[in-house]
């Protein structure tokens, strides 16, 4: 399984401005644009970090999976949230040949954690030997900042300012994430039972 992000969040949806404030309350920043290609890259890296540990969309963008094979017959779970919707499904054989599947006969099962593609017959259809089957929707909680959730907001704020403040440090152990932060995330993050089975 690969997930491909098609599309990108556009430098202008990053809240550089109340970012800025943010870090004036704490460290008397000032009022300059010089910086504003590093806090922005700061903020992106933030955004980026908090969809990896809850696997959520922050801004709405385009996706594209690639499975080769159905976990189950007539579902599969899709790795991010929220999904807003499904755009194509096609199987891809494997010299290349790229088969639009007709939408009548698959559906989003919407879930705020683990949404699903399901059939609306016995089964999804057949993944070729070798191939793959390509499903590309449009996932995320909006195009704007103020779509995302408050305490989401507030984690990539806290996250972007760690990694601002510490960006000269290289002996923070890996992954080191602010307890704000992991605390704020901590609802959002997907339960997964018995070596991914959740999904």
């Amino acid at each position: 399984m690969m997930l491909i992000e098609k599309t990108a969040v556009p430098d202008g949806s990053l809240p550089v401005d109340e970012f800025k404030a943010h870090l004036r309350l704490g460290s008397g920043f000032g009022q300059d644009s010089v910086q504003d290609a590093v806090l922005t890259s700061f903020l992106r890296a933030a955004v980026t970090a908090i969809e990896a540990r809850t696997s959520k969309v922050l801004f709405e963008r385009t996706f594209e999976l690639s499975v080769r094979v159905w976990r189950d017959l007539g579902s599969h779970g899709l790795p991010v949230a929220p999904l807003n919707a499904l755009t194509d499904l096609e199987i891809v054989e494997r010299d290349g040949t790229r088969t639009s599947i007709d939408s009548a006969t698959y559906w989003l099962e919407r879930d705020g954690h683990v949404p699903r593609l399901r059939s609306t017959g016995v089964a999804l259809s057949t993944v070729p030997e070798a191939g793959e089957a390509v499903v590309t929707f449009d996932a995320g909680f909006g195009v704007d900042w103020m779509d995302v959730p408050a305490d989401l907001r507030q984690a990539v704020l806290l996250l972007a300012a760690h990694y601002y403040e510490f960006r000269n440090e290289t002996s923070l152990s890996d992954g080191c994430m602010p307890f704000g932060v992991t605390s704020l995330i901590e609802r959002y993050k997907v339960m997964r039972l018995y070596g991914g089975g959740a999904r």
